[in-house]
């Protein structure tokens, strides 16, 4: 895995074998995000990871800070602060980004990213106007789940970083026609226009 310097330490990310060893012992649901969950549904690798996400509800993540009760958590605090995340506090709402090493010498191992949910439905924190049902929210792998590729390109239509086009452009052709509506509606209710919802619609 590649070694990224950040002005917090480095990281060195976890594989996602070693996140599904780690978290097959969490007793509520998680989940692969980021850009491993598109690469997963494309099929192939195709580019570098700086970091590997995973993602959990926000009312689990008691359960998921014991069992990570022997490593080093740093909650990521706004704007642009980290700070250490003991066992026995629940983050406020404004913290969505977790930190996790195996201890304090040593380098950023795994992104947890909190999500909200209502009930059986998941809340999309920049727009409560946008829910998905939690059944639908995640695609089931061997052994684990992923989220579905809409949801995450809804994360990353924000910033269109260069990976975040490259993501697009690779799982595009994977997504069908439910896939594509959806993402395209949450897109309009979020930024009304979006340079991605030309290329969601399907060719005439």
């Amino acid at each position: 895995m590649p070694r990224t310097e950040t002005p917090w330490g480095p990281w060195e990310p976890a594989s996602p074998a070693e996140v599904v060893e780690l978290f097959r012992g969490l007793g509520t649901p998680w989940w692969i995000g980021g850009g491993y969950a598109i690469e997963l549904e494309v099929g192939h690798a195709y580019r570098e990871h700086g970091d590997i996400d995973v993602g959990l509800l926000r009312r689990d993540q008691a359960a998921a800070r014991g069992l990570l009760a022997g490593w080093d958590c740093w909650a990521a605090d706004p704007p642009g602060t980290l700070r250490p995340w003991p066992q026995g506090e629940i983050l406020p709402a404004g913290v969505h980004d977790i930190w996790v090493r195996e201890d304090p010498e040593g380098p950023w191992r795994i992104q947890l990213m909190l999500d909200e949910a209502d009930g059986d439905d998941w809340v999309y924190r920049r727009d409560s106007r946008i829910r998905r049902s939690l059944a639908s929210f995640t695609v089931a792998e061997d052994g684990f789940s992923r989220i579905a590729p809409e949801i995450q390109l809804l994360y990353k239509a924000k910033g269109r970083r260069p990976k975040d086009e490259r993501d697009f452009t690779e799982v595009l052709p994977r997504l069908d026609g439910a896939r594509r509506a959806w993402l395209d509606e949450a897109l309009a209710t979020e930024h009304g226009t979006h340079p991605w919802r030309e290329r969601l619609r399907p060719p005439e």
